[in-house]
């Protein structure tokens, strides 16, 4: 089984940009409204699909991801190394909040919880590794 992700935000192709830049990714297979904005961008690490990007075009919805404290899911992205983690994370919080600064847990050494501008709530991590 596979488990698909696809955000939907305002001003999806500023998003698209954004996590191309943040993640270090691509963009993959794409579909544009007749706005302009993307029905369907998925954006890949390799040859892999992350998550895709779709416009919202409901900014109730938005507000309300954007005003939770503590969103009820978050999409976990285990980063390569410290460094792409460092950039994510700073990328991440411009314009958004963090839940969980920078810090370790028992099975993750490096890792934050965040909300970025777009509403959607990130787990960004590094060399996920389990406790004895």
């Amino acid at each position: 089984m596979t488990l698909g992700a696809t955000l939907y935000v305002k001003n999806s192709v500023e998003a698209v940009e954004f996590y191309l830049d943040a993640f270090h990714m691509t963009l993959g297979y794409n579909v544009k409204n007749s706005d302009g904005s993307f029905l369907h961008a998925e954006l890949m690490k390799g040859d892999v699909t992350g998550f895709a990007v779709s416009e919202n075009q409901d900014e109730e919805i938005v507000r309300l991801m954007l005003a939770a404290k503590q969103p009820t899911m978050s999409l976990g992205i285990n980063l390569d190394n410290n460094d792409e983690l460092q950039y994510a994370y700073q990328t991440l919080i411009e314009g958004g909040h963090i839940l969980r600064e920078l810090g370790s847990l028992p099975w993750s050494p490096s890792s934050a919880d965040v909300v970025d501008k777009y509403g959607v709530c990130w787990y960004i991590y590094v060399s996920q590794h389990r406790p004895d």
